[in-house]
């Protein structure tokens, strides 16, 4: 396989991967809304084990890494298909929506005062 068609292929995977976890970070308020908190507390789970793997790989996705064997690039989404400004500020957009995910989550999840 071609280095052209391995770095697409890397980037259609990270691209899927990060849909998925920007859709966790995205439904997590959603389930709260609908009274779903187990669920919601999963997403967060499911979302802290990403993030432990960028704190272990110094807050970068291990696929940038691989892609970075395939191109000279280095551009914010050279590994990614996602618009340049969506991959230069994707950890603070996320990342925020993040923990306000969490901060409603836990607000919802204690007993109101009666």
């Amino acid at each position: 396989m071609e280095p052209e068609a391995k770095l697409r292929a890397i980037k259609a995977v990270h691209t899927l991967v990060w849909a998925v976890f920007a859709g966790s970070i995205l439904a997590i308020p959603v389930f709260v809304l609908l009274g779903k908190l187990p669920i919601a507390w999963g997403l967060i789970g499911f979302v802290f084990l990403e993030v432990v793997v960028l704190i272990a790989n110094r807050m970068r996705c291990p696929l940038t890494d691989v892609a970075g064997r395939y191109t000279p690039e280095r551009q914010d989404n050279f590994d990614i298909y996602l618009p340049l400004w969506l991959a230069r500020h994707n950890k603070e957009i996320f990342g925020g929506l993040y923990v306000a995910g969490i901060v409603y989550t836990l607000w919802m999840s204690v007993p109101a005062a009666t």
